[in-house]
């Protein structure tokens, strides 16, 4: 018989060590909330600027596909990575790749930002495999210490991420408006006054990572202790790459992991470029992005907040993904651009729409594989950014050679597929739950 899956019910994992009751663990969510959002208020605005900015032979827009295919390699290495350093110091590590990527934005050349954009990739991987076990350690811990139901913690927790997370595209690209100009024969100037202040605030972010409390990674006592041979190691890397697919849960949530990137790089990619530019000029991005990311972090916010389980998080995603196909659909069938106040308006409800099925997709995702792998929550969150960086890869090397209304019908297409593996889930998850109760 299945075991019960009441949504309800805690999901603590037993703990070994003695918990220490009424403890909170909220600093830390404060603190590697306010670090990520200093790291990535400066890497999201200069990737929004990459193929306007560095587009002297798609410098930049390629770049940010062999960063991304790197970060696709990678992640797929990433978990072992984070345990062997602890999810603190991945965080810390990880840093350093953004670091680099933004001042080799100051000397712009293929020696300069391809090697960056390789070494990324790596950085980006751990971060991030390293930022989802961390938090999801968290809420953990401060559900089992507080005798509070864990599903909720998770998406409280969540929420307060990824809400400030988002606004790193509302800060950053309000900088990048701020310090750009439009210049004479398509130049823009203020790019080294922003890439140098860009630099002081992910040093500032990787200072503010360090005053992070360590946090442990549970894992099975190894019978061959710490000298493996290199064929061991080849197994056990191989074993935990490929054991999140045999969960049929993991490989009905892919699609929508897979959507999530693809989403994200339209708006990087094909909306800056086909919408936003031809309306509001370069110099408007950071304004329309901005937007974009203070509704990313509005609803991320309130989605966190409402997630419990798995009723609340299918309620939430249906109510992105329609949002979504809605300006998807506009898009394709409906918009043209005009001039006037209209001209500026319909790009910053676009944006406004796009960044409130973003905030929803990050929550409920993160949620998602927090509730249901929390036994490998590493290799859950490298599969996530696998799909993710793999998908806007192909994106980032596919703009320059697909339509607009091309590109519209692939997401449209994904976001169907996406969203009916999912209800799927979430029906074989309530079917097995009566059936067990």
């Amino acid at each position: 018989m299945a075991p019960p899956r009441d949504e309800e019910t805690p999901l603590v994992a037993a703990d070994d060590s003695p918990a220490e009751k009424g403890r909170s663990h909220t600093r830390d969510v404060h603190i590697i909330s306010s670090a990520f959002l200093l790291v990535f208020l400066a890497y999201g605005a200069a990737q929004n600027l990459e193929s306007t900015v560095n587009n002297v032979g798609d410098l930049g827009t390629t770049s940010l596909g062999i960063l991304y295919l790197s970060f696709t390699f990678f992640s797929l290495v990433a978990s072992p990575v984070v345990r062997k350093l602890g999810p603190k110091n991945a965080l810390i590590l990880g840093t350093s790749g953004y670091w680099l990527f933004i001042a080799a934005n100051l000397k712009p050349t293929w020696y300069t930002m391809v090697p960056a954009a390789l070494y990324m990739g790596f950085a980006a991987s751990i971060i991030w495999v390293g930022q989802g076990t961390y938090l999801t350690s968290t809420a953990r811990s401060h559900a089992k210490d507080n005798s509070l139901h864990e599903g909720t913690v998770i998406g409280q927790f969540n929420g307060e991420f990824w809400g400030m997370f988002a606004c790193n595209q509302f800060v950053g690209n309000l900088i990048s408006l701020a310090l750009l100009s439009d210049g004479t024969g398509g130049s823009t100037n203020g790019t080294t006054l922003l890439f140098s202040v860009f630099l002081v605030s992910m040093t500032l972010g990787t200072i503010l990572m360090c005053f992070l409390n360590k946090r442990g990674i549970k894992e099975e006592e190894d019978s061959q202790g710490p000298s493996l041979t290199f064929y061991a190691s080849v197994v056990s890397l191989s074993k935990t790459v490929i054991r999140p697919l045999y969960d049929v849960r993991m490989l009905l949530i892919i699609p929508l992991m897979a959507y999530s990137g693809l989403q994200q790089a339209f708006v990087w990619a094909d909306y800056t470029a086909y919408i936003v530019s031809p309306t509001l000029g370069v110099s408007g991005v950071g304004g329309a992005m901005a937007v974009y990311g203070a509704c990313d972090a509005i609803c991320s916010l309130a989605a966190g907040q409402f997630t419990s389980g798995l009723k609340s998080i299918t309620i939430i995603v249906s109510a992105g993904v329609l949002i979504q196909t809605i300006i998807f659909l506009w898009l394709l069938l409906i918009y043209s651009p005009v001039s006037g106040v209209l001209g500026t308006v319909y790009p910053l409800i676009m944006a406004a729409a796009l960044g409130i099925g973003d905030g929803v997709l990050n929550t409920q995702l993160s949620a998602l594989l927090a509730i249901y792998f929390k036994h490998d929550t590493e290799g859950a969150f490298a599969q996530l950014k696998v799909w993710q960086s793999g998908t806007t890869a192909a994106v980032f090397f596919c703009s320059a050679y697909i339509s607009l209304q091309a590109m519209l019908v692939v997401m449209l297409v994904t976001i169907s597929i996406a969203y009916g593996g999912f209800i799927f889930l979430s029906l074989r998850e309530k079917a097995l739950s009566h059936s067990s109760s």
